[in-house]
């Protein structure tokens, strides 16, 4: 239920900015709003919920769009490409354009619950001991200072 996308060229600031947006969202909820979104990232993190969706229809078929929501999504910074514009005086100033790197996990609102196998302690084996020899107690003489 994960999908990534490297880099993406845009800066992560700006991506960021939409992420939080939906972040936590029912991905129904999600992706409606991405869709009337004017901002650059906002196709492409839609269509990047409906791939991790349909990697989550891959592990289940049984799972349904209205069950999942977006439990996390990360973006990291990319690579960085530097260009470089020319200034005067024969000068040259790098411009620096940023790429992302955007994560998405989906989880499940009525997730259904597995049996588990009861945890049981283990014993541990009785190691090997050594046999100490008795301690000898010193006694106090009369002779002592």
């Amino acid at each position: 239920m994960k999908a990534f996308l490297k880099n993406n060229r845009q800066a992560p600031r700006k991506v960021r900015l939409i992420a939080d947006a939906v972040r936590g969202m029912n991905v129904e909820e999600a992706l409606a709003m991405l869709s009337h979104m004017p901002n650059k990232a906002a196709p492409v993190l839609r269509k990047l919920i409906v791939s991790a969706v349909a990697n989550a229809r891959q592990e289940d078929v049984a799972v349904k769009e209205s069950d999942l929501f977006i439990q996390t999504i990360t973006v990291d910074k990319g690579l960085t490409y530097v260009r470089y514009m020319p200034r005067a005086f024969g000068r040259a100033s790098p411009i620096n354009r940023e790429s992302s790197h955007i994560r998405v996990t989906l989880g499940r609102t009525n997730a259904p619950k597995t049996p588990t196998a009861p945890v049981v302690a283990k014993k541990k084996a009785p190691a090997a001991t050594k046999e100490k020899a008795p301690e000898k107690k010193e006694t106090e003489t009369a002779d002592a200072k």
